[in-house]
């Protein structure tokens, strides 16, 4: 863990939340991602958070307060409460990523970088954008792009979303980790609170069970199932996570646990994990298999991030 050092914030009455090396690093992409993506809302989020963290350089408070501020100035929040602020936000993000008018030109150009560029996330701002596109083709586009190309499986979840955003219905089929799926373009999920109740329990209890450990950890943990999810989503394995029983909810909870210990510290306590969910020998198989899978998806995931550094 890292060494307490005294600033502004550990005067302030903050908790004792430290940030561990592995933590900061996936922090500091992130936020450089939603700026990237114009999510000012989560960026200020972000922030706000880190803002609360003891142990780290000065010189880190000082660039997250000034980029806070001008966030402030420059897309000020609105008084009328989190919802309002969120659909504020959302509106700043339509117009953005909306010129206005949209030419031949524009629509081929986005089309272009959705589907060439060799950086995964300008691939993902380009599908955002495409979301908003009012070409008759771009819809044909996507279906043909998603079903006749090997494509990395978080860009064909947000294809997925993309389409329903669009308000494309239908069965499409694809290759999902290997796996041939068939899913409902509909019933794609916008966001984590769009998924299943046995999804949303999974990570709900890793938060109750890392809470007291660790305050900066159900965070984390919540950012790094939203990857899994879009990594797994339509596969045998998300296929499992639906099985809403106590049993099948403790097995993918104490993985997503093991997982996020390794993420973070690189190291985790097996024994100590399962004692904590309740996972008995006759568990440890389905367990294992889930852990096996999660891990497999998180080093994946490390190394997108890698690939999507300058």
């Amino acid at each position: 863990m890292m060494t307490t050092t005294n600033t502004p914030h550990d005067k302030a009455g903050k908790e004792n939340v430290y940030l561990f090396p592995k933590m900061l690093d996936h922090y500091q992409v992130q936020l450089t991602r939603m700026l990237e993506a114009e999510r000012y809302g989560d960026a200020r989020d972000l922030l706000r958070f880190l803002l609360q963290c003891q142990g780290e350089e000065q010189r880190h408070y000082e660039e997250w307060e000034n980029l806070l501020n001008w966030l402030d100035m420059a897309f000020p929040s609105s008084d009328g409460g989190r919802d309002e602020e969120a659909a504020d936000e959302n509106e700043l993000r339509r117009q953005a990523l909306d010129p206005g008018e949209q030419d031949e030109s524009y629509v081929q150009q986005v089309l272009y970088i959705m589907k060439h560029h060799p950086m995964i996330d300008q691939q993902l701002l380009a599908l955002e954008r495409a979301a908003l596109l009012r070409h008759p083709e771009v819809d044909g586009e996507l279906l043909g792009w998603l079903s006749e190309t090997e494509l990395h499986p978080v860009l064909q979840f947000k294809v997925l979303q993309c389409l329903r955003k669009r308000g494309v219905s239908g069965r499409v089929k694809l290759q999902r980790l290997g796996e041939e799926s068939e899913l409902e373009i509909e019933l794609t999920p916008l966001g984590l609170e769009d998924f299943p109740a046995p999804v949303q329990r999974i990570v709900e209890r890793v938060e109750q069970v890392t809470e007291p450990i660790d305050p900066t950890l159900p965070h984390f943990a919540r950012e790094l199932w939203k990857e899994c999810l879009q990594f797994l989503y339509g596969t045998t394995t998300y296929g499992w996570m639906l099985h809403d029983d106590e049993e099948s909810i403790d097995c993918f909870a104490a993985s997503l646990h093991l997982t996020l210990l390794l993420v973070v510290h690189g190291t985790a306590n097996d024994d100590e994990v399962r004692d904590a969910y309740g996972i008995t020998d006759a568990l440890r198989f389905r367990y294992e298999q889930a852990s096996r899978v999660l891990r497999q998806v998180a080093d994946a995931s490390r190394g997108k991030e890698d690939d999507s550094e300058p």
